[in-house]
């Protein structure tokens, strides 16, 4: 049986509407070229759709041997890259529920994967650090994730690496985006990574 190709436009495309990229009735080129760049801009939508899954369907393959989802791929990510989080700047970083987190949460402590301490000021702040176990599982999924990224990288050109960077940070919206350049350590070309980063 041959494969067939669809556009994942016209699946989604609503029939009732007519194709917007058919010729206008007065022929205006203006309104071909707005319409050829939007079909441009959902070829890109598609496009972060299919890398996304492939991105992470690598860990989830590993995830899913532990019973985990990727709620729990984040919240492991994010204490393993950040020892000692409080569990306020996590939920400010996921921006999900305390409901939501708390279950993940319950989960990987009580498996063993994070462990959790009372801040050295205040005792009723909750400190995250990775265990071993959770370090080394964190270890395995990025390498995953980063050995999909470096070969994709490598494939696009030798530009695509800052390209890329740039591209990434400007979707993240204007109020965040500071604070996740400075959670992720975002390096310009130019800097200096001490031995201790």
């Amino acid at each position: 049986m041959a494969f067939k190709y669809v556009n994942m436009a016209d699946i989604t495309r609503d029939p009732s509407v007519p194709r917007r990229n058919s010729p206008s009735r007065d022929g205006a080129a203006g309104e071909a070229d707005a319409v050829s760049e939007r079909l441009d801009l959902i070829t890109h939508v598609e496009l972060l759709f299919f890398a996304y899954r492939d991105f992470t369907g690598d860990p989830d393959a590993v995830l899913e041997q532990y019973g985990f989802g990727r709620a729990h791929h984040r919240v492991l990510h994010f204490v393993h890259r950040n020892p000692g989080l409080r569990v306020a700047n996590l939920l400010e970083i996921l921006k999900i529920t305390k409901q939501s987190l708390a279950r993940v949460l319950k989960q990987l402590i009580g498996e063993g994967f994070i462990t959790q301490r009372a801040g050295a000021e205040d005792r009723r702040e909750r400190l995250l650090y990775a265990t071993l176990k959770g370090t080394r599982l964190a270890e395995k999924l990025t390498a995953l994730q980063v050995k999909r990224i470096e070969a994709a990288l490598q494939t696009a050109g030798p530009e695509a690496e800052a390209a890329t960077k740039r591209f990434l940070l400007a979707m993240i919206s204007d109020e965040d985006r500071a604070q996740v350049e400075a959670l992720v350590r975002v390096s310009r070309p130019g800097d200096v990574i001490s031995q201790e980063d």
